[in-house]
C-alpha cells in the first residue's frame, strides 16, 4: 500500500507544471498559489523567494530547491529588495526565451489542494523548506531527478512534456519524503513520526487500504500482529491520536474526494467510506469540514470554472 499516493489522491492533489522561468533584473514574478503546494528549482544564477510569512526573503543559488508546504501568493525575483520593483503575474506559457538582463533561471511545479484537506500530513508541512545543492549530489536519487529535469526543460526534444511531468512528480515525491523524514526524526507525536514506526505504519496502511471496513481496535491489532493494548499505546505515542480517530479522518478525506469528483449519491458515498447511513455520515462530515456534504459538493461544482483552479485538461492526479 503506497500511503503517500493514497493521501495525495484522496486530497484531490492536482499538478500543473509552471515550467522554466527567467528572472530578469528590475521585475518580480508573482505566483498566485494560495491553494497549492509546490517547489522552485534554481537551474542557474540566483533567485530570491519573497513570501508574507518570511521575515527575510530566501536566497537560492543554482541547485537549490525551495518547497512551499503551505499555499500562499509569493514572489520570485533576481534581487532581495522589492521596493519599487514592478510585479508581473506568471502566465501559463513556456518562458523558454531568456530576455536581456536575466539573472536566474528556475523551474517550478505546483500541486493544487483546492479543498482544504483533513489529513494531518498537510498540517505538518512547513511553510517553506529549503534543500541546498550540496544535499542533492548527482549520484543520489533526488540529485539524479534534479539533473534529468534540468537537462530536459532546456531542450525541445520529442516527448519533452511527458518526461518533464514525470520528473516533476518524482522530484516532488522525494521532497515530501525528505520533509516527512525530518519531521519524523524530531521525536514529536505526529503523522510523520508515526509512519517511521514500522508496525504503526502497517496499521496506518491497513486503514488506508480498506477504510470502509468495520475496523475495531481488536481487528486492526490482529492485522498487524500486535495486542490491542500494545497497538493502542504505540499508535497514541507515535501519532498523538487513536487508531479509530485516525480512521475517521481517512474516511472523511476520502468522502471529500468522492463528493468533489464523483456522481455518487450521498448514501453511496456514506457506504463507500464505512458509514451505515447518510445521517450519521452527514453529521461527522459537517463536524470535520464545517459544511454539510451537499453544501460542500455544490460549492465545489460552483468553483470549477474559477481562473486559477486546475482543470482535467492541464492537471494530473499526483497519485
Amino acid at each position: 500500500m503506497d500511503i503517500l499516493a493514497d493521501i495525495f489522491r484522496e486530497a484531490g492533489l492536482q499538478r500543473r507544471l509552471l515550467d522554466m522561468r527567467h528572472l530578469a533584473t528590475g521585475r518580480a514574478l508573482r505566483f498566485p498559489c494560495d491553494r497549492s503546494l509546490g517547489f522552485h528549482v534554481v537551474l542557474e544564477g540566483t533567485a530570491w523567494v519573497h513570501s508574507p510569512s518570511l521575515a527575510q526573503p530566501i536566497e537560492l543559488h543554482a541547485g537549490d530547491i525551495a518547497v512551499m508546504g503551505r499555499g500562499c501568493d509569493h514572489l520570485l525575483a533576481a534581487e532581495p529588495d522589492l521596493s519599487a520593483l514592478p510585479t508581473e503575474a506568471i502566465t501559463l506559457a513556456h518562458d523558454g526565451f531568456a530576455p536581456a538582463g536575466s539573472e536566474g533561471t528556475v523551474v517550478s511545479g505546483a500541486y493544487q489542494l483546492w479543498n482544504t484537506p483533513l489529513h494531518p500530513l498537510f498540517a505538518e508541512l512547513p511553510e517553506w523548506h529549503v534543500v541546498r545543492a550540496e544535499r542533492t549530489t548527482r549520484l543520489e536519487p533526488m540529485g539524479l531527478a534534479l539533473s534529468m529535469l534540468a537537462a530536459e526543460v532546456q531542450q525541445d526534444a520529442l516527448g519533452r512534456e511527458s518526461i518533464v511531468h514525470g520528473l516533476v512528480d518524482v522530484l516532488f515525491t522525494y521532497l515530501v519524503r525528505d520533509i516527512v523524514a525530518r519531521r519524523g526524526s524530531e521525536g514529536h507525536a505526529n503523522w510523520s513520526h508515526a509512519v517511521a514506526d514500522t508496525q504503526v505504519r502497517r496499521a496506518v496502511a491497513a486503514l488506508h487500504e480498506d477504510c470502509a471496513r468495520a475496523w475495531t481496535l481488536e481487528s486492526l491489532a490482529r492485522a498487524v500482529n500486535l495486542s490491542r493494548s500494545v497497538l493502542a499505546e504505540r499508535f497514541r505515542d507515535a501519532m498523538g491520536d487513536t487508531p479509530l480517530s485516525y480512521l475517521r479522518t481517512v474516511r472523511l478525506q476520502r468522502a471529500m474526494h468522492l463528493l468533489a469528483d464523483g456522481n455518487q449519491t450521498l448514501e453511496q458515498v456514506a457506504l463507500a467510506v464505512g458509514y451505515h447511513d447518510a445521517f450519521g455520515f452527514s453529521k461527522a462530515f459537517k463536524r470535520a469540514v464545517g459544511v454539510s456534504p451537499g453544501e460542500y459538493r455544490k460549492r465545489n461544482q460552483a468553483e470549477r470554472s474559477l481562473p486559477w483552479r486546475f482543470t482535467a485538461q492541464d492537471a494530473v492526479s499526483a497519485g
